[in-house]
């Protein structure tokens, strides 16, 4: 996945920020420690390598980047994008992440009214959609995903083959559950076996790889 190249390019770019003193006026960086962003706030680009990332209510910031932890974006925030390795990620109420967001290991939680103007893209982690808008499409690996009622994807929803020599250790089909109410637009493209539920009602867009199965909720 392309974020996993980009990973090592966080690092460097948050030890660059604090030794040589390059990042720009209002952004916040750290190595070791977690960083909060106080609701009303605004900041630039906000870094840490071991740490969390808290963006508070209201808050407006850059980037989001952290390596070893969590970012938790706060309701009516917006940030520019959000991106961790090991870690997860969650966007509060009627949140707007303007670009994408980027996990390794790690879930995803988009609560009522959040938009993404990117997409959501990881390996390993549940994504959870409640009430929520992703225009760039969703990409994952063995993570399950849950597009619940009221929720729009754009750009489709595909399901990467495992190429990796080392496992996960998930046994399990990853679980791909579209309720009813919700919306997805664009192909649906497994390259590995998936299991696919689909509400009844629901409109599907073109399928590749695998069969839905219908369910009721």
């Amino acid at each position: 996945m392309r974020f996993l190249t980009r990973c090592m390019l966080a690092i460097a770019y948050a030890y660059s920020a604090v030794v040589l003193g390059a990042a720009a006026a209002g952004d916040i960086s750290k190595v070791n420690g977690s960083i909060k962003v106080e609701d009303g706030q605004q900041a630039g680009d906000v870094s840490t390598v071991n740490g969390s990332v808290t963006i508070g209510v209201g808050a407006r910031v850059g980037s989001v980047e952290t390596v070893n932890g969590s970012v938790r974006i706060g309701d009516r925030a917006e940030v520019e994008s959000a991106e961790t390795v090991n870690g997860s990620v969650t966007v509060g109420v009627d949140s707007l992440v303007r670009e994408g967001i980027d996990t390794v290991n790690g879930s995803m939680t988009l609560r009522k009214g959040a938009r993404v103007g990117g997409g959501l893209d990881n390996v390993n982690g549940a994504m959870l959609l409640e009430g929520a808008r992703v225009e760039g499409g969703i990409d994952t690996v063995n993570g399950d995903i849950r597009v619940a009622t009221g929720s729009r994807v754009t750009g489709g929803i595909h399901v990467e083959e495992n190429k990796s020599w080392f496992k996960s250790g998930h046994s399990d089909n990853p679980r791909i559950t579209i309720e009813q109410g919700a919306v997805v637009e664009g192909r649906l493209h497994f390259e590995r076996e998936v299991d696919l539920y689909v509400a009844p009602g629901v409109t599907l867009p073109p399928i590749e790889g695998v069969t839905p199965k219908r369910f009721e909720l």
